[in-house]
């Protein structure tokens, strides 16, 4: 798992990481993969026979026959695809297949979809389950509390029990989820303590306030974390304690600080000019990669709430910096995409030199592993590219970037 709750290749069989891994570095490629049919408006929609044939090759060995694969199931008409692609996760023998069928059902937004996630909550399989508490989560009108209840209690994977936690948040003002969510950001392993934490953040869950605050004059691995969601929930009240945890604080610390600092309104301009001092020093500086790390993540966790002026800051630095200190920035920007693909999209947008930040996007998608909200993210982007003009720069952003993520 990365920092920022996604997780990070190598992962399950196959492919032994993400389904775009290292085959995406020069340019000059986007016009080849854009032939080959990415967005092919012009050709006829795939049939009942073809999709029955690419579901099956989902889970080949061979990258561009699994890549081609799911571009044949995607240009398919949902009502081809949809019943093909739901009886694939049902009955499908192959584990991985039943998997990539899940994640590329999800995309096409049918109202059949939920009756599938929720029949997956008890599947053996884990990764399948993750997906089905991902897309509950966001859709939280699905009646699914007391079954996610049920579920905290007994959920042990590293890839599913995050999933269970953000579903829950996106349901926190049912009094029952409150009370099991203050109580998860209190004990356990800290790794899911982080997630509960962060997801308290993003869900701006002031109920948990009284916790995050102690949290957050504890020292250890969670107090950044605490102190970015009292940022993030954006409660004046919690200004007190931000501040204080100033006093002696860790030079790692200082990047989270400055952050919820700005997010609560304390000196933004300020603490923006010292997070772009402080990131484009800690690229600079190989010793300084735990520095990188905080101040990436603090930068992404502005973004995620709204900052474009943070993810400008991230693409600015990242697409000089050097090799080593490009993965870090890359997630956080890859953080942002996946919780606001619009944020995100219009960032490039507003970049001098868009395929060199595009590039930033590219190598966190390759070192993500998280089908499902990548899947999400191509949504997005396929919902700007059919809504803008053709030869606009939006269209023609939306087209390269589906391109370049090789969708």
């Amino acid at each position: 798992m990365s920092r920022s709750g996604f997780a990070i290749c190598p992962g399950i069989r196959p492919p032994p990481c993400s389904d775009r891994v290292g085959r995406w570095r020069a340019g000059s490629v986007a016009v080849g993969v854009l032939v080959l049919g990415v967005i092919a408006a012009a050709q006829p929609a795939p049939g009942a026979r073809a999709v029955a044939d690419a579901i099956g090759q989902l889970g080949e060995f061979d990258y561009d026959t699994r890549i081609e694969a799911a571009r044949t199931i995607r240009r398919a008409s949902p009502a081809v695809a949809v019943p093909a692609l739901a009886d694939a996760v049902a009955t499908h023998e192959d584990g991985y297949v039943r998997y990539r069928a899940l994640v590329l059902l999800t995309g096409f937004e049918d109202s059949r979809t939920e009756a599938v996630a929720r029949s997956l909550f008890d599947d053996p399989n884990d990764r399948l389950r993750a997906v089905a508490y991902a897309y509950v989560e966001r859709h939280p009108d699905a009646d699914v509390t007391e079954r996610l209840l049920g579920a905290l209690d007994r959920e042990e994977s590293e890839f599913v029990r995050p999933a269970v936690i953000r579903a829950l948040a996106a349901r926190g003002r049912e009094p029952e989820v409150r009370a099991a969510l203050a109580r998860e950001a209190t004990r356990g392993e800290d790794f899911f303590r982080s997630t509960v934490i962060e997801a308290l953040g993003d869900y701006a869950a002031d109920y948990a306030l009284p916790v995050l605050v102690r949290v957050a004059f504890q020292q250890g691995p969670l107090q950044d974390d605490a102190i970015l969601a009292l940022g993030k929930i954006g409660e004046p009240s919690a200004l007190n304690a931000v501040l204080a945890a100033q006093d002696g604080a860790a030079r790692p610390l200082q990047a989270s600080i400055a952050a919820a600092s700005c997010l609560l309104g304390v000196a933004c301009d300020v603490q923006m000019d010292y997070l772009e001092d402080a990131l484009r020093y800690a690229a600079d500086q190989e010793e300084y990669q735990g520095e990188l790390r905080s101040i990436s993540a603090a930068l992404g966790a502005m973004a995620v709430r709204g900052r474009a002026d943070a993810l400008a800051m991230l693409f600015g630095v990242g697409r000089d910096a050097p090799e080593r200190a490009r993965a870090p920035i890359a997630l956080a920007i890859g953080t942002v995409a996946l919780r606001d693909p619009a944020l995100l999209m219009q960032a490039l947008g507003d970049e001098d030199d868009p395929a060199g930040a595009l590039s930033l996007l590219v190598d966190a998608f390759d070192m993500f592993q998280e089908d499902f909200e990548e899947e999400q993210f191509y949504v997005a982007v396929r919902g700007t590219y059919w809504a803008t003009e053709a030869g606009s720069s939006e269209h023609a952003l939306a087209e390269e970037t589906i391109a370049r993520l090789e969708f």
